[in-house]
């Protein structure tokens, strides 16, 4: 069993994990700023530009139950490994991509490089989740949330900072041009992403190399007993880990949108690039400050069910909040976001995989299928937000009944069949 790992082997995979966790963010929070990059540098629609948030979350609900297969055949560590190549792999296609300023084919990079976060996940949130007591579970997937966060909120600056630069020139620079002329100009803008992607994918191979190298203990894959005392023949006969994907794929959208969108809405509403590239830093910094109380916070002086519906409470005012208000202002609510979503993840995960027993890798696997809702959720956002009475301002009332659903599952659907 995994409790049976000893205190120094524990701590020793909570820190590799760690390190994991901070790849899932830089890779993940990335596209943040290349929604607004290529939508520039591909002259797309708010629609359109979305769909970078879709290649990449669709990955997870594709190759999510494969992966579970896949590390039930190489182990966990091996298969952390094999999920760090596959990534670099989809760093690489940006190559040719930027090269030829094809829209397709960075969609393609970045659905390799979400099918290697596929495999990474449901390695790497089932382990942090039994190696420890299922009642501080929110704790230690919070810790590793800690990691993924700031790695969130220095991937955008210095992505953003290389992409971005002039950006607010450029746009009003190719509006003036012949078309022979837009052409060169946004072929050199969309080279401007290659030399970052190069050293993505070389970090990712160096990665991949020093986990194979690593004595990171491998876990009882069977996870814990069924404490329910029902003898159950099949893993629909648990309710709660059904609404717990649900509650994953609502939860999983609307993050992404409070982070993917929050920069182009800044532009939308007359904020230059120079300025709104930092929004997404500004919403990652604020769910660290969340996954900070969640630590102090879970089991001690709350219980993970509490906190997932005063969270989901704090996340519905604030969307209220910055629908009613304008300018900055409604910048500022839509940021604050972070601070409620941070402790969802935690606490979702626990309370749907608490008591799956023989079960708990497909239940894992069908949880890492709920990521979906981060490729489909934007793109009803981005539809909405062409939309003209609508715009991207309104288009955030999309993610109310989001948090609402959850809340449902915070106060009664996580105890349903337990």
């Amino acid at each position: 069993m995994a409790r049976d790992v000893t205190s120094v082997s524990k701590y020793y995979a909570i820190s590799i994990i760690g390190m994991l966790f901070f790849i899932f963010g830089f890779v993940t929070w990335l596209n943040a700023t290349l929604i607004p990059y290529l939508k520039i540098a591909c002259e797309l629609t708010n629609l359109e530009s979305l769909f970078v948030a879709f290649a990449f979350y669709v990955s997870y609900f594709v190759l999510a139950l494969p992966s579970s297969w896949v590390l039930g055949k190489t182990g966990f560590k091996n298969g952390m490994s094999l999920g760090l190549i596959v990534m670099s792999i989809g760093s690489i296609i940006f190559i040719p991509a930027a090269m030829m300023r094809f829209y397709p084919l960075f969609l393609t990079g970045l659905f390799v490089q979400g099918a290697g976060l596929s495999i990474l996940q449901t390695a790497s949130n089932p382990y942090v989740t039994i190696i420890g007591p299922i009642e501080s579970a929110a704790k230690r997937i919070s810790i590793m949330g800690i990691a993924n966060k700031i790695a969130g909120i220095i991937s955008p600056l210095i992505l953003g900072t290389i992409v971005l630069k002039d950006a607010d020139t450029i746009t009003d620079k190719i509006t003036t041009m012949s078309l022979a002329q837009r052409t060169a100009e946004l072929d050199l803008l969309s080279q401007r992403v290659i030399v970052p992607y190069i050293v993505i994918a070389v970090v990712l191979l160096i990665l991949a190399l020093l986990v194979k190298a690593s004595k990171l203990p491998e876990i009882d894959k069977s996870g814990d007993s069924d404490k329910s005392g029902i003898s159950r023949s099949s893993i629909f006969k648990y309710p709660y880990l059904w609404l717990g994907v649900l509650s994953i794929f609502l939860y999983v959208g609307a993050e992404v949108i409070s982070v993917d969108t929050i920069i182009n809405y800044g532009k939308s509403i007359g904020i230059k690039l120079e300025t709104s590239r930092f929004f997404a830093s500004f919403t990652l910094f604020a769910m660290v400050a969340g996954y900070l109380i969640g630590i102090a916070a879970i089991p001690r002086l709350i219980s993970q069910s509490k906190a997932l519906f005063y969270a989901t409470a704090l996340a519905l005012v604030l969307t209220v909040l910055a629908v009613v208000t304008s300018g900055i202002t409604s910048v500022i609510f839509i940021a604050l976001l972070g601070l409620a979503n941070a402790v969802m993840w935690p606490a979702i995960w626990p309370l749907s995989i608490e008591g799956l027993g023989k079960y708990t890798k497909t239940g894992s696997a069908l949880l890492i299928m709920g990521i979906v809702g981060g490729a489909t959720i934007p793109l009803l956002y981005g539809a909405l937000s062409d939309l003209h009475p609508i715009g991207t301002h309104y288009a955030y009332l999309i993610i109310i009944p989001c948090y609402a659903f959850i809340m449902f599952f915070a106060l009664k659907g996580h105890r349903y069949g337990k």
